[in-house]
């Protein structure tokens, strides 16, 4: 699979807030305890109070700090603001800007609320382990495998990587379980299946036409012809003799656990013709190893 699979408009929101936030999410990520309004009483000056929560709350929400920590919505700042008891905060904002205390705050932060670097030890190997169970037992695509993972990194508390490492990450977890789906797949495949599988994706005589997509189409209307149709159609699938191995000791993805015959496949997996034909090749690969 291509290691740049995401969007200009994902890549630019990466990391960034959104132009609006819900209720919903000031209610459950800016909103302080009273633990953490406790602690961020200690501070001298209102610009540092607001600053710190400021902080606090975008690592919490975003899942990294800011270079810019007032760089937020202005729904934010009224929600810190009001509970931290700061009417006036226009200068408070541009006084913290300018202070220093921003970097000894994200260090504060990141030892009193246990954040960690995706570097630290651990990270990279539970974010794949729990990513290679999800290319196992689901079809997501690659932007919504990178989405999960974005989700999981803040739940754990790890910062974001870069863009750029976290899209090739996924990448390669989701190429190393599907190069080991292929591999169960193909196992037991004979080369004469293996034929008959690529046969599929020849045109019909006096058709633009494969016989997978005609055989991907099942009838539509209810009647005795079309009854007749879909009998001939399970026959034919079932002279291909192509089926799942039973021998699988781990469950495949749903859609495929509960495909048994080469029609199912073809019904269930998407890119119907790409897997055919990546079917075939693989097995024609396993042979000459």
């Amino acid at each position: 699979m291509p290691v740049s699979f995401l969007s200009t408009t994902q890549r630019e929101r990466y990391a960034r807030y959104p132009e609006t936030l819900s209720s919903e999410e000031l209610a459950r990520y800016f909103y302080l305890d009273d633990d953490e309004r406790e602690w961020i009483a200690t501070k001298r000056r209102d610009s540092s109070r607001l600053g710190y929560a400021l902080q606090l709350t975008t690592v919490r929400f975003l899942g990294t700090f800011l270079e810019d920590p007032t760089a937020v919505p202005e729904a934010v700042l009224r929600t810190l603001a009001t509970q931290l008891n700061i009417p006036e905060f226009a200068d408070c904002v541009a006084a913290y800007r300018r202070t220093r205390q921003r970097w000894q705050h994200t260090t504060e932060i990141r030892a009193r609320y246990g954040y960690r670097e995706f570097a630290d030890t651990g990270n990279q190997f539970y974010l794949g382990r729990w990513l290679c169970a999800l290319c196992w037992t689901g079809t997501d695509r690659p932007s919504v495998l990178f989405e999960h993972a974005n989700s999981w990194l803040i739940g754990h508390k790890v910062l974001l990587p870069g863009v750029t490492l976290l899209e090739r990450f996924v990448a390669e977890v989701r190429s190393r379980m599907e190069s080991r789906l292929w591999r169960l797949l193909t196992r037991d495949v004979t080369d004469v299946q293996r034929q008959r599988l690529d046969d599929l994706l020849d045109p019909v005589e006096g058709s633009r036409q494969s016989w997978l997509d005609r055989l991907r189409k099942g009838p539509v209307r209810v009647s005795a012809p079309a009854l007749v149709q879909a009998l001939l159609r399970i026959e034919t699938i079932r002279d291909l003799g192509v089926k799942l191995p039973n021998w699988m000791p781990t469950p495949l993805p749903s859609p495929i656990h509960q495909a048994t015959s080469a029609h199912q496949l073809v019904h269930y997996l998407p890119g119907q013709a790409n897997f055919v034909g990546r079917l075939g090749e693989a097995v024609s690969h396993q042979s000459q190893v």
